[in-house]
């Protein structure tokens, strides 16, 4: 069966940084070989080849397969230890203070929270949609994601959880409950009433990318309403945070999107409230002690009359642990 595995060390790529090595490890990825057989393959002497073999077995990329003797000969066949190497890797700044990187949806609360905590830990946010946080999480490749996926029961993020991590424990902490609808142009100009209002020819509409809470929500209610994404002007055109979707609006160039009352409010759009939702913040909980200065400072006072303040942000249920 076929493997793939993950580059977990930079001495790893630091080995494979030699193309030479590269040259290699894809060799014995395609089939075990011998010394002698990759120093034909490649037109090198034995020697040469056991030099960079040995700096990959000493990587953990390669390892010997099998020993077969023939007569006086013995031969030794030499296989890398998966299928295919992942090349990913997280490039952290290094400095005085902790760094957490942050990758889902986009959030007005998580941006208030890496300002306030800005003097004492680093917190970077990577808003890539609910769905490739918790991609990047299950991968290694971000500490915390933060989610707002609604499944078809109504319940909020643990479904996705169990499906993502069906082999690990993982900790679910609320950050808010918020409130989504339709931006729209001040005073409305178009008369948009509801998401039946998408289907008009004269309405243009800016969408969020696939793997969004909010696309995934939007998504589920034109078929719940008989919308066909083809009816809908503009529904390929998509953005990835809730600021685009409202600078564009502001631009003339869309007249309606899914989005936070928040941002309608602070770039003075109208809003028609449709739903509100949970987000919460996902991350193992291995990680609780690194993350204790950012899960702490969600009951801290500037944070809650910051975020409190927010437009359609609801606050009462903040930093309660899901699970």
């Amino acid at each position: 069966m076929n493997h793939t595995h993950r580059l977990e060390t930079f001495a790893q790529l630091k080995t494979l940084s030699d193309a030479r090595r590269m040259q290699v490890l894809r060799l014995l990825m395609a089939a075990p070989s011998t010394l002698t057989q990759l120093a034909g393959t490649l037109g090198q002497s034995p020697a040469w080849v056991r030099h960079h073999l040995l700096a990959l077995e000493s990587a953990g990329l390669v390892e010997l397969a099998e020993v077969r003797t023939t007569g006086t000969v013995t031969e030794k066949f030499y296989r890398s230890k998966a299928s295919a190497w992942l090349l990913q890797e997280i490039i952290l700044p290094q400095g005085d203070k902790p760094v957490i990187l942050f990758s889902g949806s986009h959030d007005l609360a998580i941006e208030r929270l890496a300002e306030q905590l800005a003097p004492h830990v680093v917190v970077i946010t990577q808003p890539v949609g609910s769905l490739d946080g918790l991609g990047c999480l299950r991968q290694g490749l971000c500490h915390l994601a933060g989610s707002h996926l609604q499944d078809s029961s109504g319940e909020y993020n643990t479904p996705f959880i169990r499906h993502f991590f069906p082999d690990r424990e993982i900790s679910l902490v609320t950050l808010a409950h918020r409130e989504q609808g339709l931006l729209v142009a001040p005073g409305n100009p178009k008369h948009i009433r509801s998401l039946s209002d998408l289907g008009r020819g004269d309405v243009i509409f800016v969408n969020r990318q696939p793997g969004s809470g909010t696309r995934a929500w939007l998504d589920g209610q034109l078929k719940r309403i008989g919308l066909a994404a083809g009816q809908v002007n503009g529904y390929s055109r998509q953005v990835w945070t809730h600021d685009e979707a409202a600078a564009v609006i502001q631009r003339r160039e869309a007249d309606t999107a899914v989005g936070l009352h928040a941002v309608a409010r602070l770039s003075g759009l109208d809003f028609i409230p449709l739903f509100h939702e949970r987000f919460d913040l996902v991350f193992p909980s291995g990680q609780a002690g690194f993350l204790h200065p950012l899960l702490d400072h969600l009951q801290g006072k500037a944070f809650r009359r910051e975020v409190g303040s927010l437009e359609g942000y609801d606050i009462a249920h903040t930093g309660e642990r899901i699970q």
